[in-house]
């Protein structure tokens, strides 16, 4: 056990006795027992960063078993909860900070099982030897401050390198999702996996099975969110772990050209994420916007093509989505975003009113982070093809403000509703009215605004080629 000094500025307002955090530690050990920060906040603390998710919320670790823990709590807190409890954690708040209080512990999965089987601990270096890796595994002895770090965490922090306390595959086996979270702590502090975890992860990849799609939908998505994941989807993909949520990925590594040699599929893809802003739809998309093409490459005179790879792998993306259970308006978003990434390349000879029209009417509220996305896509080390495409954009950003200017470009809808066409064509609801309704459509996209007597006069011509009579 090693012991470091001195306290590390960040967590010095934490250790005032005021705090709420001193206070309930103090609470314990009044009561004879042992009390640890643990966690996040003890790692970024000597990190001196601000902590990767909420500073104000704080996980302590004590050996009271969750009865003693609760009486505690709930004779303090302003709240308390004890949706964990079963699990060994009581949580609470106090003063706006969040505190969970968990009994030491040694958690273990049995190899079937989605539920872990939980058995306490007395001890804290044996509850921190159960922890995912050594720079999660210190705490933080409270109120008097001692830093507890039996497995080098601070060491391995200094030297950028990911280990696990114990066996890399006893870490594992305890929680397969440890494997996930090696990747998105790659990404988040720019560490070195050691040999022996990036084997573990290659033998035991298959152990994912055992866990929710929900849990490993959480961890994406909390990779995904790094500034720059880049390097953890490339530790998914090697390790072949994503081949157990994401087999999409890895079926990427295929060259775009084999003639040229141009870069291949999946490093394309991990720098547009790389390049996009961390937003959940946007990185979503830019993860799966080109997943439709092993299915759609063809090899001809002319070299390698992807023909309609957006709208294979659109389909693709809801596929995967939902399988991993994302909200539904989530998936909707980015299948749609992969759907139309391509939508400016057709337009390379300029912007008509009616492309625009069509191109802003099927975007909807998706027209930014589209644009972001496409602009993003362009990864080429050809400044001149990457000036063009930045150039297309921006005209068509220009021609969109133009016709803002002149017209609801953002409301475009049938110049009648359904009851004036009903009313017009002296027919009840039915496929006659969506057919008629999607013909206005496209004269109003087609022509711009349409006034209410052009636009009855045009719908007169529609139902007259189909033998439709008309109030008029």
């Amino acid at each position: 056990m090693e012991s470091v000094a001195p306290i590390p500025p960040r967590l010095r307002p934490l250790l005032d006795p005021a705090s709420p955090v001193q206070e309930l530690a103090g609470r314990l050990v009044a009561r004879g027992h042992r009390c640890y920060l643990v966690g996040g906040s003890v790692r970024d603390a000597l990190l001196d960063v601000e902590q990767s998710e909420d500073f104000a919320n704080f996980d302590l670790a004590s050996d009271a078993r969750p009865d003693e823990v609760e009486d505690v709590v709930r004779g303090w807190a302003d709240h308390v909860w004890l949706q964990g409890k079963r699990f060994g954690t009581v949580g609470g708040t106090k003063g706006g900070v969040l505190v969970e209080v968990t009994t030491f512990r040694a958690e273990v999965y049995r190899p079937e099982s989605r539920k872990p089987e939980v058995a306490f601990a007395d001890d804290i270096e044996t509850d921190l030897s159960r922890r995912d890796f050594t720079i999660n595994a210190m705490a933080l002895r409270l109120p008097d401050p001692e830093l507890i770090d039996p497995f080098g965490g601070a060491a391995d922090l200094g030297a950028k390198r990911l280990r696990t306390p114990l066996e890399a595959e006893v870490s594992f086996l305890d929680d397969p999702l440890r494997m996930m979270r090696a990747a998105r702590f790659i990404a988040a502090f720019e560490l070195v996996p050691d040999a022996d975890l990036v084997g573990a992860v290659e033998e035991l990849h298959g152990r994912l099975e055992i866990v929710s799609a929900e849990r490993i939908r959480d961890e994406l998505t909390k990779l995904l969110l790094r500034p720059d994941p880049s390097a953890g989807l490339w530790f998914l993909c090697r390790t072949g772990l994503s081949d157990e949520f994401l087999p999409e990925l890895n079926a990427m590594q295929l060259e775009q050209d084999p003639i040229h040699q141009h870069k291949d599929v999946l490093a394309h893809t991990i720098a547009v994420v790389r390049n996009t802003r961390p937003e959940l739809r946007v990185r979503l998309a830019a993860l799966l916007h080109d997943i439709g093409k092993p299915k759609t490459r063809s090899v001809g005179p002319g070299g390698v093509s992807f023909h309609h790879h957006e709208v294979v792998g659109a389909r693709m993306a809801e596929e995967r989505l939902r399988a991993l259970h994302y909200p539904n308006e989530v998936v909707e978003d980015v299948a749609r975003l992969v759907y139309l990434h391509l939508r400016v390349h057709t337009y390379s000879m300029g912007w008509t009113d009616r492309a625009v029209r069509r191109y802003v009417r099927d975007a909807g509220p998706l027209l930014e982070p589209l644009n972001h996305l496409v602009r993003q896509d362009c990864t080429t080390r050809n400044k001149a093809k990457a000036r063009a495409l930045n150039r297309r954009i921006d005209e068509l950003e220009v021609r969109i403000a133009q016709l803002r200017e002149q017209e609801e470009l953002d409301r475009i809808r049938p110049p009648l509703d359904g009851r004036q066409v009903m009313a017009f064509l002296r027919v009840g609801p039915g496929p006659v009215i969506g057919e008629a309704l999607d013909h206005l459509l496209e004269i109003r996209l087609d022509e711009g605004p349409v006034g209410e007597d052009e636009a009855y006069r045009r719908l007169a011509e529609w139902a007259s080629e189909r033998g439709i009579a008309t109030a008029r």
